[in-house]
């Protein structure tokens, strides 16, 4: 029969520091993570201003750099959305609001959806992207919306 010996030792308590203002803040949270992760994703604020872009999803979204984006409204920062036709032709305002991004920010619900992304300056069909998106709440009110996306 096995024998298990146990033994106790001394609690490691680590110190006590004051959280900063961000740590406090679920975007500020949030933005520090999408930053430095290897998924393509995205955070942007309530006034839909991209807060945080991962490079794989700049690369994956045809915007460039993160620098690029960064502080500009998503659909005014280079973002080409186009249906699923074969004339592949751009979204209209009305048909962008229902993005996944944008739908869980006004709806303050988990939203998912395939959208296409056509690269600047091209007349390409356009790359299928797979989208899921929850909204950041901060005091219980929706500060933002989170999407993971993944290539189709």
């Amino acid at each position: 029969m096995a024998h298990v010996e146990l033994s106790l030792s001394e609690v490691f308590v680590p110190a006590a520091r004051t959280p900063t203002e961000d740590e406090f803040d679920n975007l500020g949270q949030w933005s520090h993570t999408v930053t430095h992760a290897a998924e393509p994703c995205l955070l942007i604020d309530a006034d839909t201003t991209v807060v945080a872009i991962s490079s794989s999803g700049c690369e994956l979204l045809c915007l460039g750099h993160p620098e690029d984006v960064i502080g500009r409204p998503l659909l005014d920062g280079g973002l080409r959305l186009v249906d699923f036709t074969a004339y592949s032709s751009e979204l209209t305002e009305q048909e962008s609001d229902k993005i996944p991004p944008l739908l869980a920010l006004h709806s303050g619900r988990l939203a998912r959806g395939l959208l296409r992304v056509r690269e600047p300056d091209t007349d390409a069909p356009g790359t299928t992207v797979d989208a899921i998106s929850t909204p950041v709440l901060a005091d219980g009110d929706v500060a933002g919306s989170l999407t993971f996306f993944s290539k189709v």
